[in-house]
């Protein structure tokens, strides 16, 4: 149902892996013979027939592996031209030596070199490029992204870097196809670097796996290879109360919907109960919404920590629909200082962008998830997104100063604990931006968290789960149709943990 390798390599690590397989006897040359054989044989997997085709090789071993791929697609019968970028006797090392291995014509690297291909190789740049493309290389990019060719390109689009997820001033190859070698990288993840590469495939070329294990990544793709080993599953012999009892807590009556919204999210998802704290003069109309879910209705600050005094409550979500005033930060303080796990989201957020800190200052990673999309995360963050590297790097940093789980919301939502590991999540369609579905997300997240799964891998799990839902439903999808896509596919992802 997910990625079988779940680690996400940065450009230092990949190189970390490289010199991992030299130590371990496997020679760098070797490495980017089998590379170059990865992307010709990917090609030749989806094309019938042979089709006139352009290699774009750069200066760097990026360029090598290009003089491989040219190599091997002619000695299959391909019409193949190389054009380089520099001169063929400037090259060093193993690219110089691929070079040698190609016995027809190297063209200089200009927008003429495209004329009349049915398929571009761009072998250009790799992950590592540290600057924006100019000269020549800019001016046959410009054209390339211009032209309806086909483009196959090797490790990333040239000018996208590796870890950034975006290219330096906007400018990169814009793939059908990328195929990059061992694991994945933030670019291959990130927005906008994940439309640029088109489909990612993922190539063996002799790396050993104990690199892994050396390397230590802490950064991965979200899906069940991260977390399904420790998803909670129904127990034959459990009843209702060993599945956790969560708690969602309302707005007043006339913005109750969000909260419901959250807590049937919560009861698909698996808690054995839920219920709604709702404010008194909420009370009447969720009572007349409700069936499965109960109704705790609770006067103020007080009354909400009194009924969160019961411990049957071991998860609380409180943001959807509760306002963004000095109410509401009372309302937060008291879930806080309760003992059950939490998570903050909307509202319950914004009430605190005057003083982050005193939000901070309250929480406890062990059992605390914030959900906030990029406009939150500005105000409890300020300047933090623009100054960071990354998305990745900015909610590991909100994070560690939170001491809880963060969870950044967007097309290529992170999420990201204060220990450093991050996952980030490539599974949500376009029509997940509709109203509403946020509040679900936090209900899926409550729901596994009431079944005491860790904050980190909960809030990963959620919303995996919350985009295949998504998917699933299709367009036209509003956010009460997610909860109910989840039996079926629970059902499939119980076989799977369980097979």
């Amino acid at each position: 149902m997910s990625e079988v390798h779940p680690e996400i390599l940065t450009v230092a690590e990949m190189y970390a892996a490289d010199r991992f397989a030299a130590d371990s006897g496997v020679p760098s040359r070797t490495l980017m013979e089998y590379a170059g054989r990865a992307v010709a044989d990917e090609i030749l997997h989806f094309h019938a027939k042979p089709c006139p085709t352009v290699v774009l090789c750069g200066p760097g071993n990026n360029g090598g592996d290009g003089f491989v791929v040219a190599r091997l697609l002619k000695a299959r019968g391909w019409p193949v031209q190389l054009a380089l970028l520099g001169e063929r006797g400037a090259l060093k090392g193993d690219a110089a030596f691929m070079s040698v291995q190609w016995d027809s014509e190297v063209l200089p690297l200009s927008p003429s070199v495209l004329q009349g291909a049915g398929l571009v190789v761009d072998a250009l740049y790799g992950a590592g490029l540290s600057r924006p493309l100019e000269g020549i290389a800019r001016e046959t990019v410009e054209a390339l992204n211009n032209s309806p060719v086909e483009v196959v390109a090797v490790d990333v689009p040239s000018g996208l870097h590796g870890d950034l997820g975006r290219a330096y001033d906007g400018l990169c190859v814009c793939a059908d196809t990328t195929i990059t070698f061992f694991r994945k990288k933030p670019a291959h993840v990130l927005m906008p670097g994940r439309i640029a590469c088109g489909r990612v495939l993922v190539a063996d070329i002799g790396i050993p796996e104990d690199a892994i294990s050396a390397i230590q990544p802490n950064l991965f793709i979200n899906g069940t290879a991260l977390w399904g080993s420790v998803y909670p599953t129904p127990d034959p012999v459990a009843h209702k109360y060993a599945r956790g009892h969560g708690v969602v807590v309302s707005g007043p009556a006339h913005a109750t919907g969000a909260a419901r919204l959250a807590a049937r999210g919560a009861l698909r998802i698996g808690a054995g109960l839920v219920g709604v704290a709702s404010p008194l003069d909420a009370v009447d109309v969720n009572a007349k919404h409700l069936t499965a879910i109960m109704v705790k209705p609770f006067d103020g600050r007080l009354g909400l920590s009194k009924l969160l005094e019961d411990k049957r409550f071991n998860a609380v979500a409180i943001g959807p629909g509760v306002g963004a005033g000095e109410a509401t930060k009372d309302l937060a303080e008291a879930v806080l200082s309760s003992e059950a796990a939490a998570v903050l989201d909307a509202d319950a957020l914004t009430a605190f962008k005057e003083n982050p800190q005193a939000l901070f200052h309250q929480l406890r990673s062990d059992r605390h998830v914030l959900t906030p999309h990029e406009g939150e995360f500005e105000r409890l963050y300020p300047g933090l997104l623009e100054k960071a590297e990354n998305r990745i790097e900015a909610a590991r940093s909100a994070a560690r100063q939170a001491f809880a789980v963060v969870l950044l919301k967007g097309p290529d939502t992170v999420v990201a604990a204060p220990d450093g590991r991050v996952s980030v999540n490539v599974n949500a369609p376009p029509w997940l931006a509709t109203a509403g579905s946020g509040d679900v997300l936090a209900g899926f997240i409550l729901g596994l968290l009431a079944q005491r799964m860790e904050p980190f891998m909960a809030a990963s799990a959620a919303v995996w789960l919350h985009g295949l839902a998504a998917t699933e439903f299709g367009p036209g999808l509003i956010a009460e149709d997610l909860p109910e896509q989840l039996p079926a596919i629970l059902r499939r992802l119980y076989e799977e943990i369980l097979r």
